[in-house]
């Protein structure tokens, strides 16, 4: 008799075969007219194995943008189902308002068992999240909350002053390895969640006045555990990233990879502390809420509309919110920071016309820089903008599905249920579109020269489907950088030093060691 091994082994060998057979069939059946676009690899037409491969070296919109640029292709074939696009004018089709596009599988297949704002497919259930977080998310509530962004900024000067040492001589490139006193990668992501977690949902976490980010979080059955934000919220994304473009296999995928070791078990476990995380913000400020505490924040405004009528939303909806918040919320904006950072220090020459106008803008004496004194300096956003260009915290293709009708893009016709993306990366490495695009130029964004590279600006997505976050994202960059470039300098570890990059869900930036020291702020003493 047959072992039921060799059973299951025989049937896992049919089952194989079967499924190569039919995508070998499919592939030469061609339904949807695909197969005279040039494949990003050999099999990219016939699987996305080859696009999951790239996503293991985490730098796959790197090798997107190398294939575009290799095959002088405008369309490529990255998986049997999806085209990325490298000619930015099919932005508009894709992703700009009134696209018949809609978001395709990738994001249903992460979904928990409630959608949030990022994730949600269905057109009309995304425009009533829209329109309940809409107000939240409006600059002039924002400028609202400033003082929040403000405490988190003096908490973190706080830090900073203690981390302090003696100026670097002019003559001395390098600083003393005992000066690195910082990890600026780390401390600026701190008041990226800090500023989120008291924006959204009135708490104080703490990270920045401890400096660590454990915190508490809670299990199914309702008991309690600490853990690290940071690790558990880019350990999940990390290992997500390595699996998601298998599309319809992700589900299955994600079960099976918690049995083998590495990334994989690690996401895994990571996965289970991030969920107990943002559960558990959630509960608390639910339970605040419910206790008739009314906060201004945007909890506050997706429980009950301006006239204070309930949005009647059940918890998994909550929670899906607040955790999209606190992800996407955090992440991106720490990833901006830190990299804006970085290239003003390796342009001296940036980083010294940028002082001259916040010196100009600000008050000697001042710690933190008001909002309203700094957000309309035109180069301080021109330097933001161009190393978003540069590296965006999201460089990946975000796909897109054409209705079932089927899409003109351009001069060609895409037929229905068919994924189309651009990546930002691509689009802002066009040398058409942004002149010398490796170089650091911020005055490229300058007058009306910088206005009509807007529509060409990916950094944020574009269209009714763009970040909703993107004004929060500029108000915490503005605050912050304005305040610590006007008060501090900075030295690398060598002026030869760079940064380390991960693409997981985000391009992530490793740690960025500092030494740090007083500025010398004209006008005002050294005393003071």
């Amino acid at each position: 008799m047959l072992s039921l091994w060799t059973v299951w082994a025989a049937v896992a060998a049919i089952t194989v075969i079967a499924s190569l057979s039919w995508r070998v069939f499919n592939y030469f059946r061609d339904p949807k007219q695909l197969r005279g676009f040039t494949n990003m690899s050999l099999f990219s037409g016939l699987t996305n194995l080859p696009f999951i491969m790239v996503a293991h070296s985490g730098q796959r919109s790197e090798y997107v943008l190398k294939r575009h640029r290799e095959t002088g292709k405008g369309v490529l074939r990255i998986g049997p189902m999806h085209l990325s696009y490298s000619d930015p004018e099919a932005i508009k089709y894709i992703y700009g308002h009134g696209t018949k596009c809609s978001k395709d599988s990738g994001y249903l297949i992460q979904a928990a068992t409630h959608f949030h704002l990022a994730d949600v497919v269905d057109k009309p259930d995304h425009a009533r999240k829209r329109k309940i977080l809409a107000s939240a998310y409006a600059i002039k509530n924002l400028e609202e909350w400033e003082y929040k962004v403000a405490d988190k900024v003096e908490r973190l000067v706080a830090q900073f002053d203690k981390r302090c040492t003696a100026p670097l001589p002019k003559d001395q490139r390098m600083p003393d390895p005992r000066d690195l006193t910082i990890n600026y990668r780390m401390w600026t992501n701190f008041f990226t969640v800090e500023a989120i977690a008291d924006i959204g949902m009135s708490e104080r976490l703490g990270f920045i006045d401890r400096g660590n980010d454990m915190c508490d979080a809670v299990n199914p059955d309702g008991t309690t555990f600490t853990a690290s934000f940071r690790d558990s919220l880019y350990t999940t994304n990390e290992k997500t990233s390595l699996i998601v473009h298998s599309y319809n296999y992700f589900k299955i995928l994600d079960k099976l990879s918690a049995y083998t070791g590495g990334i994989y078990r690690r996401g895994t476990e990571a996965a289970k502390r991030w969920d107990g995380i943002h559960l558990r913000r959630t509960q608390k400020r639910l339970e605040a809420y419910q206790r008739g505490e009314k906060y201004d924040d945007f909890f506050q405004a997706l429980m009950e509309d301006k006239a204070g009528r309930p949005n009647n939303l059940e918890l998994g909806e909550i929670d899906a919110e607040m955790n999209i918040m606190l992800n996407a919320g955090s992440t991106t904006t720490a990833i901006a920071i830190a990299n804006v950072t970085y290239h003003l220090l390796k342009h001296p020459h940036i980083l010294a016309k940028l002082r001259e106008e916040l010196d100009r803008a600000l008050d000697p004496e001042e710690v933190i820089a008001p909002y309203d004194s700094v957000k309309n300096l035109p180069y301080l956003r021109a330097c933001l903008d161009e190393s978003l260009r540069i590296v965006s915290p999201t460089t990946q293709n975000l796909g897109r599905v054409t209705p079932p009708e089927g899409l003109q893009i351009m001069d060609q016709y895409i037929p229905g249920g068919v994924s189309v993306s651009i990546s930002a990366l691509v689009v802002h490495n066009d040398p058409n579109i942004f002149p010398e695009p490796q170089k650091y130029i911020p005055e490229r964004w300058l007058g009306e020269e910088g206005k009509k590279l807007q529509p060409y600006f990916l950094a944020f997505s574009a269209g009714a489907r763009g970040c909703i976050g993107r004004n929060i994202s500029y108000l915490e960059q503005t605050v912050l950088i304005a305040s610590l470039v006007h008060r501090y300098e900075f030295a690398l570890p060598s002026p030869e030093f760079e940064v380390t990059r991960l693409e997981t869900m985000n391009m992530h930036v490793g740690p960025m060691p500092m030494k740090i020291w007083r500025r010398e702020i004209p006008g005002l003493g050294k005393d003071e």
